[in-house]
């Protein structure tokens, strides 16, 4: 490990390091607008200049720059100074002065290092620069004369999202980024460059002039559009948020967002149920809150234990312990999370996660994905994937072509190839290192799962250090559900059989309602989707934005989201409207606060008090006659963009759908 001097102060530095990262790691701020951590160097922007000996006598970039043994490196010296301020008058030469009336004021690089780095005034008295208004789709608003060059969103766009469809064309003082037919940037991570983009030329299409960053109330809490369980930021002002930002979580999502994780929040105030409805004659009319309970009470009067609970998608684990404690202390034990029918085993939950994590399937060698569309159902993986495949590893699909945006081999969508391994296939599973086997959803409704496990000895993928068995669920409440035994053996034809006479619908919006046409249908939701409509009595509940929760995504890692505004209308935090429903059918829950609600659910599931990877044991035994049957027709998830309740009442997120998905030409009120 080299060592250098900065400033005067001896540090050690990593072999390979960058002398800007040997700044950084002796307590320096360095300039810089090109330079990211997570993308590749470009050099471009010059504004990380250092004076650095022994070397030439000038100022030198030093993101492109390694740190060798003996250098000495001066960030302040009075030759640094009057280069950064000659950098930041040439990038301010052609920059329009528009910060009043632009996005990124107050959260924007080159107004701060302007500030900190730049000279008092300008010298330069030619003509400024412009440059034509690119379109980049419904997400991103382009103002491009602001643009300085730095080309981060060209490189992630090629790097990260593996999509080549930004660039820089022309030369000197002609060049522009530009996405190269002047299309749409179509992908499912393309509004990522507005939080990479140092200055004000990519923004945020839906979010334009709605607020300034001082206005916004800040609150911690995880995306429930997917089973990743990204780290968000939700940005509020009074009672609606009004954006959705990344949080760096290395282990999760990086500092990226899936387009629909980070836009679909203007469809929390969109189709929202704020009161009481009550079915009368066929038709949902407004009611009491008393009246509501009254019905539900007295279609349980001849029996109580005639109730069932069905859980959605987006529920948070101590909604779904409140309902499973209200239905259990009626007397039954009917609840199921698995709205779509799906019955696989679940009593080794070792054997339904992901048990590689996020990180570590970046370093596997060679990846079997078993029925999924990894883009679709969890685009912030297939970055990790991508990884993957530049370090070398080789990919190999069973299930219908997609586009994974790296080369991977498809292999036919029969299940019947786990039975018989192609030899391809067995010959790099078994030399690879680290392998790893990707189970999807469509495999799991299909049951591949037994033969699937059949895998982890064929082709070693447990060993010292490394788990490479893998089930990638799309469900933000599905590994919560699992651990707190919301399910049953047979689904949801358990329920069906059992022929309640009340079935409470928690956000369950994808279920087939048709087998249930002779029971009292109460939906406790938040959007008048598919549930509302079936339903006979509807309770308005709070969305993920409106309530604290604890949520478990797809590798076991068990997060909490807070509470960032509060439910419209009469709308209530779902957990009081079970307590209140406890006390209309005169049993006892337990609990009569949420502190005491989530007190009670980590006695029952310990794990859920810890944040971070819950401990699920070891992997089951595999059953030697398990054999996979039946073709994988397709995907369960059919349109990105609209996959749950809250997507589908946002405007942005459906005219992404029409746009980027089906080529509808959209037009504007004024055409």
């Amino acid at each position: 490990m080299p060592k250098v001097t900065v400033d005067g102060q001896e540090i050690e530095v990593p072999a390979g390091a960058t002398v800007l990262q040997a700044c950084e790691l002796a307590g320096k701020e360095i300039p810089r607008f090109c330079y990211h951590e997570r993308l590749s160097i470009a050099g471009n922007c010059r504004m990380c200049l250092v004076e650095v000996k022994p070397g030439p006598p000038k100022p030198q970039a030093s993101c492109a720059l390694p740190a060798a043994e003996g250098q000495e490196i001066r960030t302040d010296s009075p030759m640094v100074k009057k280069a950064r301020e000659g950098v930041m008058e040439f990038l301010l030469i052609n920059h329009p002065l528009d910060c009043p009336i632009c996005d990124q004021g107050g959260e924007c690089d080159l107004q701060d290092q302007a500030v900190a780095y730049g000279r008092g005034g300008s010298r330069f008295a030619e003509n400024k620069r412009a440059v034509t208004e690119k379109y980049m789709g419904p997400l991103i608003k382009t103002i491009m004369t602001r643009c300085i060059h730095c080309t981060r969103c060209v490189r992630f766009s090629e790097e990260i999202a593996g999509v080549d469809e930004i660039g820089a064309l022309y030369r000197g003082e002609d060049m522009q980024i530009t996405t190269y037919l002047e299309q749409a940037a179509a992908h499912e991570l393309s509004a990522n460059v507005i939080d990479l983009c140092p200055v004000g030329a990519l923004t945020s299409r839906p979010y334009a002039f709605e607020a300034r960053p001082w206005e916004l109330k800040k609150t911690l809490s995880i995306d429930v559009s997917d089973a990743v369980g990204a780290n968000i930021t939700l940005h509020s002002k009074g009672r609606e948020v009004m954006r959705a930002l990344p949080r760096v979580n290395d282990d999760v999502n990086e500092e990226w967002l899936s387009d629909k994780g980070r836009y679909q929040v203007d469809g929390l105030t969109k189709r929202r149920l704020d009161r009481v409805w009550v079915r009368r004659e066929g038709k949902l009319q407004p009611a009491e809150w008393t009246e509501a309970f009254g019905m539900i009470a007295g279609a349980l009067a001849s029996d109580k234990a005639s109730i069932a609970a069905v859980a959605g998608d987006l529920l948070d684990a101590e909604t779904m312990f409140a309902a499973k404690a209200l239905v259990n202390a009626c007397g039954s034990q009917l609840t199921e999370a698995r709205q779509t029918g799906m019955t696989y085993d679940v009593s080794n939950l070792a054997a339904v996660n992901f048990n590689s994590t996020f990180a570590g399937i970046e370093t596997a060698d060679a990846i079997l994905i078993v029925g999924s569309n990894v883009r679709w159902e969890a685009a912030l993986l297939n970055v990790r994937l991508r990884k993957a495949v530049k370090a070398g590893a080789k990919v190999y699909i069973i299930g219908p072509e997609w586009d994974p945006t790296y080369p991977a081999t498809f292999l036919g969508s029969d299940l019947k190839l786990l039975n018989r391994i192609p030899k391809e296939l067995g010959d790099v599973m078994k030399s690879a290192q680290r392998p790893a086997v990707i189970l999807g959803a469509a495999a799991l409704s299909k049951g591949a799962l037994p033969a699937a496990l059949k895998l982890v000895d064929k082709f070693g993928l447990v060993r010292e250090g490394w788990n490479g068995f893998n089930v990638l669920h799309i469900s933000a409440a599905r590994m919560a559900s699992l651990m707190l035994g919301f399910t049953l053996a047979g689904g949801m034809a358990d329920i069906a059989a059992a022929k309640p006479k009340v079935l409470l619908s928690l956000g369950a919006d994808e279920m087939d309602y048709a087998p249930y046409a002779k029971s009292l249908k109460v939906y406790i939701g938040h959007h008048g989707d598919k549930g509302a409509h079936h339903a006979d009595i509807i309770l308005p509940g709070a969305s993920y934005a409106e309530k604290d929760g604890t949520y478990v995504n797809t590798e076991g890692r068990v997060q909490f989201a807070e509470k960032a505004v509060f439910a419209p209308g009469d709308a209530r935090e779902d957990w009081t409207i079970l307590r209140a429903l406890a006390d209309a059918l005169g049993v006892t829950v337990g609990f009569d606060s949420f502190a005491e609600l989530q007190a009670a659910m980590i006695a029952a599931v310990p794990a859920l008090g810890e944040e971070g990877l819950a401990d699920y044991g070891a992997l089951p035994k595999a059953d030697s006659s398990a054999k996979a049957e039946g073709e994988i027709a397709g995907y369960p998830i059919k349109d990105f963009y609209l996959t749950n309740p809250i997507a589908r009442a946002s405007a942005v997120m459906q005219q992404c759908s029409d746009e980027l998905l089906h080529g509808a030409d959209v037009k504007e009120a004024a055409e």
